[in-house]
């Protein structure tokens, strides 16, 4: 295994437009993956993600498959609210009469 990532390593060091390539790929899905965990409020995500490094990898995973259950929540979270809030209205309209 060292002596794959030695090559991966040499070949970066030979090839800087490659390096720069990765680096911005990698910071790239670092940023998505970041926000939408700041977004999600998934805080233990946003401190792996922030202080892991994997080239991308991880980050692509948290996007696609990890943070798509949020969305859901968020939304029985609203109609719960928008539920609630009618009846707030309901009963003010019956108080008043």
């Amino acid at each position: 295994m060292n002596t794959s990532l030695n090559n991966f390593l040499t070949l970066l060091e030979q090839n800087t437009l490659l390096f720069y390539l990765f680096l911005a790929w990698s910071l790239f899905w670092k940023g998505i993956a970041l926000w939408k965990a700041a977004r999600n409020n998934h805080r233990y995500w946003f401190l792996a993600l922030l202080i892991l490094n994997f080239g991308g990898v991880l980050e692509i995973l948290y996007v696609f498959v990890f943070s798509k259950g949020k969305k859901e929540d968020q939304q029985k979270v609203s109609q719960e609210v928008e539920h609630s809030e009618e009846k707030s209205e309901e009963k003010d309209d019956s108080s008043s009469q």
